[in-house]
């Protein structure tokens, strides 16, 4: 958390507050969230530069800027916030863009798991992070063909396929716990043994969810809220994910929860065979 629908959406809210700014200073709190250059470095070649665009791919951020590309990955609870830059603020908040207009955008992160990248533009794509990033629901690659030769090619469980990022990007356990109810496979079924007629319906779920989650601004089911302080709304959509022991909104047996690829899961019993 967040996923793709979520980090979509601070895309979105970061689009209309941002672009255009130019980066007088940048300062950090927090050195361990600069992954790469050194945090002296990272500061230095932010200055005077102005944010042109903002990107995503799969659950990371990419700030275009004159000549370089910040990929930014918010992790657990990670998020932005764009205030001026005499307003107060608080011990989590790690990293200070502050802009020549004099308003500034905040790196807030509690857990302090998030990271963040500088690269030359062009750069970003070719070495980690992004490099083993899989394609995304929304993309021409991902058909019901690809996303066939893909499950035949491991002996994983669907679900553990699934939150592969190297295969699907975006996906995490929120959206896939979703995907498999509204296909009507178990999360523990392993990959090779889905039917053609079952890849049709999960590739037709995850392209749908995704699309309705980010139509809704994302779930907020713990702490996410998107650069405004808006949450989402999706969570109140969510069949299976969160809903232990709750009547599944299908046939009204109890929702079951398990540990599947190290993550806690839920699933219906009974839609799920």
């Amino acid at each position: 958390m967040p996923e793709l629908p979520e980090v979509e959406t601070v895309r979105r809210t970061l689009l209309s507050l941002v672009v255009g700014k130019t980066i007088e200073r940048v300062k950090v709190h927090w050195p361990k969230i600069i992954q790469h250059p050194d945090v002296a470095t990272f500061c230095e070649r932010l200055k005077g530069q102005t944010i042109h665009n903002i990107g995503r791919r799969g659950k990371f951020l990419l700030f275009q800027l004159d000549d370089v590309v910040l990929v930014s990955h918010l992790r657990m609870e990670g998020r932005y916030i764009y205030e001026k830059e005499d307003a107060p603020f608080d011990q989590h908040t790690h990293i200070f863009f502050t802009f020549t207009d004099q308003t500034e955008l905040r790196y807030r992160d509690v857990r302090k798991f998030g990271t963040m990248h500088l690269f030359n533009k062009g750069e970003e794509l070719r070495v980690p992070p992004l490099s083993s990033i899989g394609v995304e629901p929304f993309d021409e690659q991902f058909t019901v063909a690809w996303l066939t030769d893909q499950l035949q090619r491991t002996k994983r469980t669907i679900k553990a396929t699934l939150l592969d990022q190297t295969i699907i990007a975006g996906l995490g356990n929120i959206y896939v716990d979703e995907v498999l109810f509204r296909s009507s496979i178990h999360p523990e079924r392993t990959a090779t043994t889905l039917t053609i007629r079952e890849i049709e319906a999960l590739h037709e779920a995850i392209v749908q969810t995704i699309q309705e989650a980010i139509e809704k601004g994302g779930s907020t089911v713990r702490t996410y809220v998107n650069t405004q302080g808006k949450t989402g709304t999706f969570q109140t959509q969510l069949y299976v994910y969160g809903r232990a022991n709750m009547p599944c909104r299908r046939c009204g047996n109890p929702i079951s929860k398990t540990t599947v690829a190290n993550r806690g899961t839920h699933y219906c019993k009974h839609c799920q065979t």
